[in-house]
């Protein structure tokens, strides 16, 4: 009894490193990797776009900031540090998200 149950037991310890090679990858592990890579190249066009979107927003705020300038309206502190606040807040959220995702921007 004592023999077969040794044998029994040895010949389970030996086949486990043989089991895990008949192991299957679990279902769906392809498919997450084609949905990160694609995820990639979204994060990275929505922090080029935040970064485009925060130039025109500066560009804008500029042109609105001098036409008032010119208007007579000396009074512009608040409406400067907006537009630049705008501006900075896109830019941030740029690098936030390739921090966050750990997408590289170039």
């Amino acid at each position: 009894m004592k023999v077969s149950h040794f044998l029994i037991c040895s010949l389970l310890i030996l086949s486990l490193p043989s089991m895990e090679l008949l192991a299957q990858t679990p279902p769906g592990v392809e498919e997450f990797q084609e949905v990160e890579s694609d995820m990639e190249s979204f994060y990275v066009a929505l922090s080029r776009l935040s970064l485009v979107t925060g130039a025109i927003s500066g560009l804008l705020g500029g042109l609105r900031v001098y036409n008032n300038w010119q208007m007579g309206r000396h009074h512009i502190d608040v409406e400067v540090i907006s537009w630049f606040g705008a501006c900075l807040f896109l830019a941030t959220v740029s690098f936030f998200l390739s921090g966050l995702y750990g997408v590289p921007l170039t």
